[in-house]
Parts: structure tokens; sequence; C-alpha cells
């Protein structure tokens, strides 16, 4: 599903479908202390109902499900869904995955206890997302927003490869992320209050095969370029990686995570 946003890449059309054999294989990658932030804080154990919004792949339900709550995840693409529920089932994990925009899920009134939007949260539509997000929340239910991303600046494998990146898409706005919290914009304070942030450095582990394919994933790159112009970016990261990269090697990432709940 093509999605247009003039706000993201300068509104040039991207499709998360066409990465979810890379997103499936490269991108789950966060560290144990991301999933460790949720359940010091009893968010995402056993009891509990939880929802995590923008699944891609499930990677966030599937790492969670050892901790025993329920587990829904939905997302706008068919790809990504069929490839969630394919790993899901591989794994012997009984999770329910949907297709559907944040916008048009529903649920009844308090359903779950937990909700989580795990590098997506800037897609969605607040005005429309924030008063269903908290109806649908138990009374004493969290909203989770979180992200990883890496620290271009200051990890020069990934400035490079960034760097790459903009060479082909130009408008990509995924560049220059730096230390800072989590974005909670005013639409959504009308509904919520941030109970928490939390932040930290992570060293996240690749080989040159998994580092390539974590960025051809990207937006910038799997998600919207030609074929012609993929090829063109594979052909130029590999020699890349080649030539400035060892075998394998650690990128310096940054987790940033704000807890909030309904006011």
């Amino acid at each position: 599903m093509l999605i247009t946003d003039k706000n993201i890449d300068g509104g040039k059309p991207f499709d998360w479908g066409r990465t979810s054999s890379d997103y499936a294989k490269y991108r789950d990658i966060y560290p144990e202390e991301f999933y460790r932030q949720l359940t010091e804080r009893g968010l995402g154990v056993g009891g509990q109902k939880c929802l995590d919004l923008g699944t891609g792949t499930g990677v966030l339900p599937r790492n969670m499900y050892r901790f025993g709550a329920e587990w829904t995840g939905a997302d706008i693409s068919d790809g990504q869904i069929a490839e969630a529920k394919r790993l899901a089932a591989e794994q012997g994990m009984d999770i329910t995955f949907i297709t559907s925009p944040t916008e048009d899920i529903d649920f009844p009134d308090g359903s779950f206890d937990l909700i989580t939007a795990c590098q997506c949260f800037w897609y969605f539509d607040h005005e429309r997302t924030s008063p269903m997000l908290a109806r649908m929340l138990k009374s004493g239910g969290k909203l989770a927003v979180m992200q990883l991303a890496w620290l271009p600046a200051d990890d020069e494998i990934a400035g490079r490869s960034e760097e790459l990146v903009l060479r082909f898409s130009p408008n990509w706005t995924g560049a220059g992320f730096t230390r800072k919290p989590v974005f909670i914009d005013e639409a959504v304070l009308k509904h919520f209050r941030v109970t928490e942030r939390i932040g930290f450095d992570s060293m996240v582990h690749f080989t040159r095969e998994s580092w390539h394919g974590r960025m051809r994933a990207c937006r910038g790159v799997g998600a919207s370029l030609s074929g012609a112009e993929l090829a063109e970016w594979e052909r130029e990261h590999r020699e890349l990686l080649e030539k400035t990269a060892p075998e394998e090697f650690d990128v310096l990432h940054y987790a940033a995570m704000a807890i909030l709940e309904p006011v």
C-alpha cells in the first residue's frame, strides 16, 4: 500500500510492503533493555491485554510474548502482517494480527491494559487517534511510545550509510537523529499526560550483511526507491561497507520512550 504524507520525505510515496522480507529478517534488533524497561514497570506482563500499533512484522509482540500478556498487533501493510503471522506461527506464538490503519481500529472501551507504538507514532493522525486510544484503555492503562535510532553524528558507519541514503532520497526525513525525547504533540496531550520519559544508549551488533539489510529496509531505501535506484544503492552500499567496515561491528543507537496515561 502506497502512503503519501506531505510531512514525511517531502511527500515522496513509500510502501512498507516492499520491505517486508527484509523487515522480518533484519529489523528485529531492539536490545533486551528495551523490553525490560516495560516489564520493570509492570507493562506487558501476565494477565494483561496489549495492543501494538504499527506492529510491522510483530517485533514487539513476539519479543514480549514470553512475559505472558495477550497481544494484538495491527499494521496498515498486508505484507508486514503476513510476515508477522508467519514468524509468530513458526515460533509457536498465539498472537492476533490485523491489517488496519491505526485510524480505523475499533475495539470496545476499556479493552487494553497497554497500547504500544514503536517506531511509528509520527505516522498517525493524532486528532483522530488520541481520543480513540484513550477510550480503549482500561482504568490505569498506559500508552507507551518508543523509538530506537542510530546516531549518525556519533557513529562513523551509520553516518556514512545515512549519507548514501540521502544521495538517493534527499528529502528523507529519517536522517539526522540525535539524542532527544520522543515527541508528543499537543493533539495527544489533550487526551493523555506523560508520566515518565526514558532514554538510553545502546550498541547494536551487526554483520556487514545484516547492516546492509537493515539499511535497505528503511523508508528512504527499500520502501521508496525504484527498482533501478535500489539496485544502484545496493551496489554502492555494499562497496562502501567493504571499504570502510569490518565484517562485524556495533552501531551506536539511542532508545527513547514515553509512558502516558489518559487524563
